[in-house]
């Protein structure tokens, strides 16, 4: 059995007072970026106001959407960069950043590559909602993907020898006579250093678990539960706001329709679940919405049952596809039984009726037609072996769209559009490109294209 990999954080007491780049956050963005810049040449730094690393990242679980790639070839799926584009804008309400988003869309399936060279492979596909193609890459292992990619970069950040300081929050940045970036304060072991740079990436997330910025935004949001780590807290956003940078977007914060929160913990029930297959009831055992509709159009259904939520329904067949399903059932979060009957029973489900349901739903599934809500994804495979499972879910706060204002060389804007030198931004922290919605499996890919992005940007500004 394969030794379980331990990242060797860097004490605080080796922090420098200069560096060529300065990367705030260690989710996914933040690594890709360190990674790229220090393969250019840069000597980057990674720091991490929390004690546990990876951020959102690791919670993220359905996979990576990319379009015309290799791997979408193996599996016989013809995909174009422009399918992409206009799923993800319509998906998106029309409101994206078409700047942003076209170079996204263009430049995903190269990330994959540049995942793959890096030796991590995502060499399986599933679909999410609002998508009409399987363009949402996970690792063959089907491991969720989100702590699995977090993994793999924390293996390259040490290979490379890349400084990570964990406990070490900035609290302010700093521009010289010119407007240029100078340097930064920050808290570190509870007290004040300062570090002089030129540049900085900012990849510290959004402000999903920040209940004031939540409710400042969002009223009708007040009380909702988040799928989000406690670190989400906006940190970054006030950080840039302050050095003059413009924000959009901040009244579009995404619920998502699946969240298990029958407990302290809420936990994320992955799309890629509906994806292989599975399918929403109500309490009477019936369906009320195309599963795999865009997750604000799931979430509105779901509260407009006035329930307290639904019931994901799904056989052994999803769970054999969905494998983060054997971890959410560790934990308590599944009710299985060994015929459709009796898991209703179990679940306090009117039976007769979520036999009906099923056996409908199969005939769907047999016709590749769904009379019902006009489903036309995630319908390869029947609900006929069991055990047969259910999981409680509602909607929770999960993302939020709106962030810091950038170009797609992830150079930070002003209001007025003009470039702050030597600040950027990538990840969560930038609104704009996912518009009112963001669809399942672009959060990751967003990751690790703009992290790219920002490693380059901040090489060709340096040198």
């Amino acid at each position: 059995m394969a030794e379980k990999f331990r990242f060797k954080l860097t004490d605080v007491s080796e922090l420098q007072a200069n560096y060529d780049l300065v990367v705030i956050g260690s989710g996914a963005a933040g690594m890709t970026t360190a990674i790229q810049a220090k393969e250019l040449g840069l000597n980057p730094i990674i720091l991490e106001k929390m004690d546990k690393l990876g951020g959102n990242s690791t919670r993220a679980s359905s996979g990576m959407n990319a379009a015309e790639t290799l791997v979408q070839l193996k599996h016989h799926v013809v995909d174009s960069f422009q399918e992409f584009y206009d799923e993800t804008y319509v998906g998106g309400g029309k409101m994206n950043n078409t700047e942003l988003l076209r170079y996204f869309a263009d430049h995903a399936a190269l990330s994959i590559d540049w995942l793959a060279d890096h030796d991590i492979h995502l060499d399986d596909i599933t679909i999410t909602g609002g998508m009409s193609k399987m363009r949402t890459h996970r690792p063959a292992s089907l491991a969720p993907i989100g702590a699995f990619l977090v993994t793999e970069l924390l293996k390259q950040v040490q290979k490379l020898g890349i400084p990570l300081f964990a406990g070490t929050k900035v609290t302010e940045l700093e521009k010289d006579a010119d407007g240029k970036i100078s340097g930064m304060k920050v808290m570190a072991n509870g007290g004040p250093k300062h570090i002089a740079t030129k540049a900085i990436v900012l990849a510290a997330g959004g402000f999903g678990a920040n209940q004031e910025m939540l409710a400042k935004y969002r009223p009708d949001l007040k009380g909702y539960k988040t799928t989000n780590q406690d670190g989400a807290t906006g940190d970054g956003i006030r950080l840039a706001e302050a050095l003059g940078a413009k924000v959009v977007d901040m009244d579009q914060i995404q619920v998502h329709p699946t969240v298990q929160q029958d407990f302290d913990h809420t936990y994320l029930i992955g799309e890629a679940v509906r994806g292989e297959g599975a399918i929403l009831v109500n309490k009477a055992g019936k369906r009320f919405v195309n599963e795999l509709s865009t997750r604000k159009v799931v979430s509105n259904a779901i509260d407009d049952l006035n329930e307290g939520g639904a019931y994901l329904v799904f056989g052994q067949e999803v769970r054999d596809r969905a494998k983060a399903i054997d971890f959410y059932d560790s934990i308590g979060l599944v009710k299985s039984a060994d015929t459709v009957k009796a898991v209703a029973e179990t679940t306090g489900l009117n039976a007769d009726q979520l036999v009906e349901t099923v056996a409908t739903w199969n005939q769907a599934v047999a016709d590749q037609n769904d009379n019902e809500f006009g489903r036309t994804t995630g319908m390869d495979r029947q609900m006929e072996e069991g055990p047969f499972s259910t999981i409680h879910i509602a909607p929770a706060v999960h993302y939020t769209m709106g962030g810091v204002g950038i170009n797609k060389e992830t150079e930070v804007l002003t209001d007025d559009n003009q470039v702050i030198p030597g600040l950027y931004a990538c990840g969560e922290i930038v609104g704009g490109l996912h518009g009112n919605n963001r669809i399942g499996g672009n959060s990751i890919a967003e990751t690790v294209i703009f992290g790219r992005q920002a490693g380059q940007q901040v090489f060709n500004y340096l040198k």
